[in-house]
């Protein structure tokens, strides 16, 4: 059976990465640096890395894509791009999070229970538990290091923290069933290998036969966002 050929980039940081996979080969690739104008250069990058291998974009059995957390604006530049890429080509799109990317080109195959953290706007966190490879129950956005959250995910197991100042999280926070703390690794977002790894883990995604929704970006409130106090509009 002849490997899904894949898609994938990614512009919910200060970059624009594209990578073209088949399998576990990747084909082709790009990435730039860049703080804005990922919009002027998402379309001529993903050009330039299919010409690289000389094949056209109806081809493709599959989109791939980052929807963050992240950068606001390209997050939404990116996700647009790929459903509209989807839907002129006839082939899915797959929405692949940043969490997830942390985790690596595995990470749906890697069933271990965990906690991902991911750096937030303004020095805050990003939370995601993670279980027999998928999200475990809702992300949560962490105001500081110090903020409890335990009590946001399932402690009936200790579960290793991996990502942003997860060895200092382990260490505020060690559980009650734990005294020790979890095992913690720290590790930074692989930005200039995010393309690849969310093509591998669409890859994983496209083969285990369900059906996935649309991607949209991904955006994360605090676990104790107030209420809104305006008042809501009248219903006539």
């Amino acid at each position: 059976m002849t490997q899904p050929l894949i898609l994938a980039f990614d512009t919910s940081g200060p970059h624009c990465a594209i990578a073209l996979l088949q399998g576990e080969t990747v084909l082709a690739s790009r990435f730039e640096e860049m703080a804005k104008g990922q919009a002027e250069r998402l379309m001529p990058l993903i050009e330039a890395t299919l010409a690289e291998d000389g094949l056209p974009l109806d081809v493709l059995d599959a989109i791939a894509v980052g929807i963050g957390p992240g950068n606001f604006t390209g997050i939404r530049i990116a996700v647009s791009a790929a459903r509209g890429l989807a839907l002129a080509l006839g082939t899915p799109a797959i929405g692949v999070s940043n969490f997830e990317v942390m985790r690596g080109p595995n990470s749906r195959r890697d069933h271990e229970p965990q906690l991902v953290s991911l750096p937030a706007p303004r020095g805050t966190v990003f939370l995601q538990a993670f279980k027999d490879g998928r999200e475990d129950g809702q992300a949560h956005m962490l105001r500081t290091l110090q903020d409890p959250f335990w009590e946001l995910f399932d402690a009936s197991a200790s579960r290793p923290i991996l990502g942003q100042w997860a060895e200092d999280l382990a260490l505020y926070h060690p559980p009650s069933y734990d005294p020790s703390g979890p095992p913690a690794q720290d590790r930074e977002l692989p930005a200039r290998l995010s393309a690849q790894i969310i093509g591998a883990i669409a890859a994983d995604k496209l083969a285990d036969g369900h059906d996935h929704p649309r991607p949209a970006p991904l955006y994360i409130k605090p676990a104790d966002a107030a209420p809104s106090r305006e008042a809501g509009p009248t219903i006539l």
